[in-house]
């Protein structure tokens, strides 16, 4: 199963949940693994700040922290991100807003389904994964 979460602030207009629920579902089988429970929580950098602080002991803003319960094949987990942040980021990546909001969902999700990005190889393979399922959901998404 798959949820998804606001904290202070409302869903962005563009996030089509059941169009991406089913895309989540196809990334991790493709990926060779079995969906279990998926909770997608999207905050502001206030609240993954203290979530940063509390449970991983940095102090810093991120985009994204992926918590792993992941057994066995089995994709588990809790994803959760900054809209700040994923915004800032679009900006200095020169993307759009939606589109890095997806890249980095699907950089969760990679990471739930094995993907490391510790080094720079590892990097350079988890971009292209984020890059080619975004291109794979960017046209089922618009056709809506």
């Amino acid at each position: 199963m798959i949820s998804f979460q606001f904290i202070d602030l409302k869903k962005p207009s563009f996030l089509r949940m059941n169009q991406l629920k089913s895309f989540l579902k196809v990334l991790v089988r493709d990926e060779g693994k079995h969906l279990g429970d998926l909770s997608v929580v999207i905050c502001t950098d206030e609240y993954l700040l203290k979530v940063n602080q509390d449970f991983l002991q940095h102090d810093y803003y991120t985009d994204i922290i992926t918590f792993d319960y992941c057994d066995d094949g089995i994709v588990n987990g809790d994803l959760l991100i900054s809209l700040d942040r994923v915004s800032e980021n679009s900006e200095l990546e020169k993307t759009t807003f939606k589109d890095e909001l997806h890249r980095v969902i699907f950089h969760g999700v990679l990471h739930l389904c094995g993907y490391k990005d510790k080094t720079k190889k590892d990097i350079e393979l988890m971009r292209f994964k984020e890059s080619f399922y975004l291109n794979l959901f960017v046209p089922r998404e618009t056709n809506e």
